[in-house]
């Protein structure tokens, strides 16, 4: 088993500009192109995390809360909440900021990203655990097993009724 690593030294910082070829005809950035730059980061977090290649194996529910224009500097800050046996999943929020006007930073989206570790042949392979040191982490640690739970359900791969944590959050 590898190593227990802190989830701080996950930690990933990406900036990208809202360029013409990235937008939709109203002039906002095209979700597609949010959601690749998203995983993009979401990726370089979990291999952070695994010193391994990874793929995507899930995305949570991505709210556009706010609209992100042309122009724009986009923020993607993300981190690895929990590893599994060879999935980690990252937590990932997005935040735009139209520096030429000199606006602050708004929330513009965030998403739970699940990635599998895998060696050379694209076999899973095990990931090391996940040590959490602030409060926020241990909120997103414990609570990431609903969301895998849920995930997992979801999918066909776990009957409700096996769904623990799941049920404990219902009162059942």
């Amino acid at each position: 088993m590898p190593l227990p690593r802190k989830a701080s030294e996950s930690h990933t910082i990406m900036t990208e500009m809202v360029l013409p070829n990235d937008t939709n005809t109203l002039n906002n950035l095209m979700g597609g192109r949010l959601l690749h730059w998203m995983d993009i980061c979401a990726a370089i977090t979990a291999q952070k995390h695994a010193h391994r290649t990874v793929v995507t194996a899930s995305v949570d529910n991505v709210s556009f809360a706010e609209p992100i224009k042309l122009g724009n500097i986009v923020t993607f800050e993300a981190q690895v909440t929990r590893a599994f046996t060879s999935s980690m999943e990252v937590h990932i929020k997005v935040s735009a900021q139209n520096l030429s006007a000199g606006e602050k930073a708004i929330h513009t989206n965030a998403a739970f990203y699940t990635f599998v570790a895998v060696d050379q042949s694209g076999r899973p392979i095990e990931v090391a655990p996940v040590i959490t040191e602030t409060e926020e982490e241990k909120e997103l640690f414990q609570s990431a097993l609903r969301r895998r739970q849920l995930r997992l359900v979801l999918a066909g791969r776990m009957k409700p009724s096996e769904a623990t944590e799941l049920k404990a959050l219902f009162g059942e």
